[in-house]
């Protein structure tokens, strides 16, 4: 529960720094082609194509050579292409030497006339850091980490600029510091330190930054089928806001796997079914096909009511699912809410109770659990 709190909140931390990169003057982003390149470089990333980014990406060293923003362009790159990164990859000494020299870098050029730049760049290495230590529940690096983070945070407050991907800043503060105290009531006396948000404001702010922001168009789309899913519950909305994003980084698996949860959500079974025999084979990706199990499961035992093969395809997915650790417990969990209906079904009290208990340890959020 705590470990996906945390995720949460990275994931917002690490969103903000990235969208001031287009707002504030420095020595690679005044350069238009050089930021081209990184747009180009960050689109590779997401959908999936990580040769053509390396590529990109070493284009970007050859013109700038060891600029801090190929560090962290080259983890980003390292963090997709083995995610989920678990605690004992191959790649994560390389990830966070990445990281660790993106922020020595940034820290020791920063007042030589490019502050704002390396300000960002910075922030943001120190947020993918976070998002990796928290993935895998390293309590002991996140929070000194966090410390040491919320000086430079307060400095990057007097580098913004008025763009249209500032709304996604002002759109986040604004829901979050109203929604998030509400659904975990323990955060309400901490966030009396900060100003009011506006609920409804921030989504229209959300809104107007997936509609015309510059690069942050995925990451204002991402929240608002977030949000739409798991504090309005209004899961048609979060479809639409999936299926954007799907249709912006079509190859990449996990915003697929995204959309099709949510279709699943509002039952439209033949659409999540097509998305799923059209890309089956596509992703060699072992998370994402443990993830189409338990989708398969739902489908049988939600649009063809063939339980039994829907209990195996549960099963299976939970088995397949357990290895990835953290990453995977939203989907066991769906997985287990599954088993727990159908042994109902089958008179086994017994078992509806262990499996519903270990659906409801593993879930966040409680109310997805595909029962109605």
């Amino acid at each position: 529960m705590m470990k996906s709190r945390v995720n949460i909140f990275t994931r917002i931390i690490i969103t903000l720094l990235i969208l001031n990169i287009n707002q504030v003057n420095g020595q690679i982003l005044k350069d238009s082609a050089a930021f081209r390149m990184i747009e180009n470089c960050v689109d590779e990333i997401y959908n999936l194509r990580f040769d053509e980014a390396r590529t990109i990406c070493n284009l970007i060293n050859q013109k700038y050579p060891g600029h801090p923003g190929v560090y962290l362009l080259n983890g980003m790159i390292k963090y997709w292409e083995n995610y989920p990164m678990l605690a004992g990859s191959l790649a994560i000494k390389s990830y966070l030497a990445d990281m660790h020299n993106c922020i020595r870098f940034c820290e020791k050029k920063f007042n030589s006339g490019h502050e704002a730049e390396y300000l960002l760049i910075n922030l943001c290495a120190r947020g993918m850091l976070m998002m990796f230590y928290s993935d895998n529940d390293f309590s002991s690096e996140v929070i000194p980490l966090a410390t040491s983070t919320y000086p430079f945070i307060r400095q990057s407050f007097n580098y913004t600029s008025v763009y249209y991907d500032f709304n996604f800043f002002t759109g986040l503060y604004n829901y979050y510091r109203e929604a998030y105290p509400e659904a975990y009531p323990v955060y309400k006396a901490f966030a009396f330190l900060f100003p009011r948000g506006d609920m409804v404001k921030g989504i229209k702010e959300l809104q107007l930054a997936g509609s015309n922001s510059l690069v942050l168009k995925a990451e204002s789309y991402s929240f608002l089928s977030w949000i739409s899913t798991n504090f309005e519950h209004n899961f048609s909305l979060a479809t639409y806001y999936s299926k954007v994003l799907y249709e912006l980084y079509p190859e990449n698996t996990q915003y697929l796997s995204s959309y099709i949860k949510n279709l699943l959500l509002i039952k439209n079974y033949d659409e999540a079914e097509n998305l799923m025999c059209h890309h089956a084979q596509e992703s060699q990706n072992s998370f994402f096909h443990a993830k189409f199990e338990i989708y398969k499961g739902i489908l049988q035992e939600k649009k063809y009511r063939n339980n039994d093969l829907a209990f195996r395809l549960y099963e299976k997915g939970v088995r397949d699912i357990s290895s990835f650790q953290n990453y995977g417990n939203e989907y066991a969990a769906y997985a287990y809410y599954g088993l727990s209906r159908i042994s109902d079904l089958k008179g086994d009290k017994n078992k509806k109770k262990i499996y519903q208990k270990k659906a409801i340890e593993l879930s966040v959020f409680k109310d997805i659990d595909f029962n109605d």
